[in-house]
Order: C-alpha cells, then sequence, then structure tokens
C-alpha cells in the first residue's frame, strides 16, 4: 500500500479548511493545494447571519485559521474550479491552469437558491462574506425588509434585521418554520418567536414574483397579495455546487454520491461537506447534509479512510461510529438545537419546559427508542440527550 504524494481540495471553506487540516493533523506530509473560488482565507459562515450583519463581529474574526497555523499549503485562491479530468484527478480552473494529485477532494459546498426575474437592485442571498457586506449595507432602520424562506437563515437575517431597527416580514411555503426537519407542532413553535417580537410571518404563502424594475418595491403572493419591500433577502435553500463536474464522470445524482466514507465512483477522488451525499447506513442510501458540524467533523473520517488506503463503495459493514446530524441556530436570542433522524410516524415527546417561554425539550420515539431530539434554550439537557443517541457507523 503506498503512501499519498499530494492531494488537491477543491473548495477552501469550512469542508475544504477541516479537510486540510486533518490531513496534517494525522501525518500526511505531501504536497497539500487548496484552491478556492473566493479571493478570501477561509472564514466562519455561521455568523454572517447574525453577529457580522449586525455589525458585531468584523470580518477578521470570522477566520478558520488559529493564530500561527501552517498547514505548508499552496493556496490557489480567486479562480473556480471549472472541470475535472478524474482518471487523471487533475482541476482544470477558470484561469486555465491544471493541477493534479494523488487524491483530490470535492469541497465546493452549495450555492444560493434564487427567484428569476429579480430586480438588479435590492434582491440578496446570503452565502459569503460578499453577499453579507452587501445585505449590511442594505440594512438601514426604518427599512421595510421581506425574508422569503423561514429557514435557519432566513429566519437568522430576520431577527438580526428586527433587532436592527426594520420592519421585518417573513413569508413561508411550508405550514410552519422548519417544518420538513422539525414537523408542524415543533415547526408552530418556532413560529412563535417571529410572533413573540413583533415580526410578521406569512405561513402556506406562495411567492409568485418580485415587484420592480430596477430596484425591488415589492413580493408579489400568488394570492394576489403585494408586500411592499424596500430589501429583500431570498432564503428559499441552496443547491450542490457540482455543475463543474457535469463532464467528469462522477455520480451527480444527488450531490457527489459517496461511499459511507466519503468516496466518490472515480479511484482517488473524494468528496465532503454541502455538496456531497454520503451513504448513510440508518436510511440505507446516499445523504446531503449541510450542516457545519458535519462539514467541521467528517473530514476527519475521510481523511482515516484516504490514508489508510481505503476506496471503494462499501454498504456499512465494519464501520466506525459518527455521531447523528446535528444543526443549531440562534433566533431572537434562542439557541435552537437538533439532532437524529426523524419521521413523520415517530412519537412527539415534550420532555420539559414550555413552548410559551421558548423554553422547551422534545424527543422522538420510534419503537420506544429515542431517535431525536429538540432544545430551545436548554443546552445541557440537549447535549445529554444527544450523546444518548448514540453514533451511526462511518468507514474507518
Amino acid at each position: 500500500m503506498s503512501a499519498l504524494e499530494s492531494v488537491l481540495v477543491v473548495g477552501a471553506s469550512l469542508a475544504g479548511h477541516s479537510t486540510a487540516r486533518a490531513l496534517r493533523h494525522q501525518g500526511f506530509d505531501g504536497r497539500l493545494t487548496l484552491v478556492g473560488e473566493e479571493p478570501e482565507r477561509p472564514y466562519d459562515r455561521p455568523p454572517l447571519s447574525k453577529e457580522f450583519l449586525a455589525g458585531t463581529l468584523d470580518a477578521d474574526h470570522l477566520r478558520l485559521e488559529p493564530p500561527g497555523e501552517s498547514l505548508e499549503a499552496q493556496w490557489l485562491l480567486g479562480s473556480p474550479a471549472v472541470a475535472l479530468d478524474a482518471h487523471r484527478r487533475t482541476v482544470t480552473l477558470a484561469d486555465r491552469t491544471e493541477h493534479s494529485a494523488s487524491a483530490v477532494v470535492i469541497a465546493t459546498g452549495s450555492t444560493a437558491r434564487t427567484l428569476p426575474g429579480a430586480p438588479p437592485v435590492g434582491v440578496h442571498t446570503l452565502r459569503t462574506l460578499a453577499d453579507a457586506r452587501a445585505l449590511q449595507a442594505d440594512l438601514v432602520p426604518g427599512a421595510r425588509l421581506v425574508v422569503v424562506g423561514a429557514g435557519f437563515v432566513g429566519a437568522e437575517v430576520a431577527a438580526t434585521a428586527h433587532s436592527l431597527g426594520l420592519e421585518v416580514t417573513v413569508v413561508e411555503a411550508a405550514p410552519a418554520p422548519l417544518s420538513r426537519q422539525l414537523g408542524a407542532e415543533m415547526g408552530g413553535v418556532v413560529a412563535g418567536l417571529h410572533a413573540a417580537h413583533g415580526v410578521a410571518l406569512l405561513c402556506d404563502a406562495a411567492v409568485s414574483g418580485l415587484v420592480g424594475d430596477h430596484r425591488v418595491r415589492g413580493v408579489a403572493l400568488a394570492d394576489g397579495r403585494l408586500l411592499p419591500a424596500d430589501v429583500v433577502l431570498v432564503g428559499i435553500g441552496a443547491s450542490p455546487a457540482v455543475e463543474w463536474l457535469r463532464t467528469s464522470g462522477i455520480d451527480l445524482s444527488h450531490g457527489v454520491v459517496c461511499d459511507a466514507r466519503g468516496a466518490a465512483n472515480a479511484p482517488g477522488v473524494w468528496a465532503v461537506g454541502d455538496c456531497s451525499a454520503w451513504y448513510d447506513p440508518v436510511l440505507g442510501r446516499p445523504h446531503r447534509i449541510e450542516h457545519w458540524t458535519e462539514s467541521r467533523e467528517r473530514p476527519a473520517h475521510l481523511v482515516r479512510a484516504m490514508l489508510a488506503g481505503h476506496q471503494g463503495q462499501v454498504s456499512g459493514d465494519g464501520l466506525a461510529p459518527l455521531r447523528a446530524p446535528y444543526f443549531w441556530s440562534d433566533q431572537y436570542g434562542v439557541r435552537i438545537q437538533f439532532a437524529g433522524h426523524r419521521e413523520e410516524t415517530d412519537q412527539l415527546v415534550v420532555e420539559d419546559g414550555s413552548a410559551d417561554e421558548a423554553n422547551i425539550l422534545a424527543t422522538w420515539r420510534r419503537d420506544g427508542v429515542v431517535v431525536a431530539v429538540l432544545g430551545l434554550n436548554q443546552t445541557r439537557a440537549f447535549a445529554r440527550h444527544r450523546k444518548a443517541l448514540g453514533r451511526l457507523p462511518v468507514a474507518a
């Protein structure tokens, strides 16, 4: 079994940086190259919708690299990857340069979905530091902000904008915020946070289009209502950033489809983070997870498999542990945490607290076994229940 001589990581955000760190921490001493579409060094994205947008945290405090850290890597920033020759493990960048390695790790993340026909001014998405700076400039006290989508980013921006003195309306197509993740009842608890702070929330409301020629003037709903808007944030989810791989032969049926260790369907090609769909032994299929914790923790598992010389698809036998999926969100001063795999048929049990006080701990049980847990301002109790969920098998 030969040692890896070089690794090329495509994507220089959390998943890519975590992969590079894991490589060095696990003893890889070969050539390491990181490719990044943005000109920025790696930075943390969750504060973009909160502290950074509110002006209480500047860009320097977002940096993921600790002071003095040296990964002894070559950084190729500001020129995105445009093609992959999987057979030669060669990546072509927009500047037409080619870069090859013994192994390629795809960590290109995801891109925000947009609404067609949007006016060029006043309509925003939020994925990057540049996006946050542009949105921040438009969040003027007294302005009318309409947020399309009550997911993590939309709800957090709504809470931040409300604290800055804007008039905020949130439009959500589903019956309740986060109902896909939490179900209707617990999604209703999250909806109560908006109501308690005077933020209008319109659920079961479909957007038909945005109004305005140069600058946005409003959001048109399918039922004929028009919501006046000086600023619009579109938070309707994201798509895996894999268009550059269309001619590579990599399985892109659900992002970059991988086995339970992050190996793609080409020797020496791996993927991690938002763009990847790892085989999930609990679900019995590849599953894409767009959460910070997964991008932070899974690279260590991928690197362990890579350095051990593993490759090829596996179905779940003989695997080492990986924690159940986890996400958190901060809204209106409330820490929302969720972990596990919830299904509609699972039994919901409120273990502690009250929805009226935005302080609640709930679990979901399947055949008497806790399979998921939700906490609102219940960090200690949530941590205990999360630990009790156990771990998912993932390849060593």
